[in-house]
């Protein structure tokens, strides 16, 4: 139950993340990054597989960013 619960946290966090970038292919990257650095940090703490972490935090964190757009998070900036 608490890796669950860590995994279901760690993909939440991922995908508020995954918004930083202004154009598609910014924040797929960046939420691919985020991703894999939150399934290996939650695997690492789990006794999983920190590679494995990494890979599916990385997927999921890269579809994530991929399919946010510009005006799903507003990071405070002024649009003309």
């Amino acid at each position: 139950m608490r890796m669950l619960s860590i995994g279901m946290l760690s993909g939440v966090l991922a995908l508020g993340l995954a918004g930083c970038g202004t154009t598609t292919g910014e924040r797929a990257l960046s939420g691919a990054g985020l991703g894999a650095a939150a399934g290996a940090g939650t695997a690492a703490m789990t006794g999983g597989s920190v590679t494995r972490g990494a890979v599916i935090g990385g997927g999921l964190g890269a579809a994530a960013g991929a399919a946010t757009t510009r005006d799903d998070i507003d990071l405070g900036r002024r649009r003309r």
